[in-house]
């Protein structure tokens, strides 16, 4: 039986790792201390662990954002998986159910997530959870050679 849901801190760096790993996320132990200490101070990226005898077997990460179309803020999950051989037993809707109470919390209407294409099993899940497909999502590597000039003010500034 899970016992616990709590915040991630930098000492669970190596089950987080490991967890990250089952995604296909290749990261050192010092990297996800580091990023586990980055989302800590912001105040509004945390990350909790499902524990199961002393062990961490899940986790979900949210990002909550305060978006221009958007009336209240949005929770984004930025990461969520259960160990490959606790899969089943009602961990991942448990962790989506405590993101989705933080989420209130924060002052956000509505919880979203993306997810690769290819994870069919993922998605019906989330249909499960009640998650619709309201969305297609591009990406691209940010470019650094376009020459643009951004203006900080309002007004004022030159062409």
């Amino acid at each position: 039986m899970i016992r616990i849901i709590r915040k991630a801190a930098a000492q669970d760096r190596q089950a987080v790792r490991d967890l990250l790993g089952q995604l296909g996320y290749a990261f050192t132990v010092e990297d996800v201390e580091d990023r586990l200490n980055l989302l800590a101070g912001t105040g509004t990226d945390p990350v909790l662990l499902a524990i199961r005898d002393d062990d961490i077997v899940g986790l979900i990460a949210l990002h909550f954002a305060i978006i221009l179309h958007a009336r209240e803020p949005v929770a984004r999950v930025t990461a969520l998986v259960v160990r490959d051989e606790e899969r089943g037993a009602g961990l991942g809707r448990l962790l989506v159910d405590a993101g989705d109470d933080l989420a209130r919390q924060a002052g956000c209407s509505v919880l979203e997530l993306t997810t690769a294409v290819a994870r069919t099993e993922a998605h019906t899940f989330y249909r499960k959870l009640g998650f619709t497909n309201s969305s297609l999502r591009f990406s691209r590597a940010i470019r650094s050679h376009l020459a643009v000039q951004v203006c900080s003010r309002p007004a004022g500034c030159q062409r």
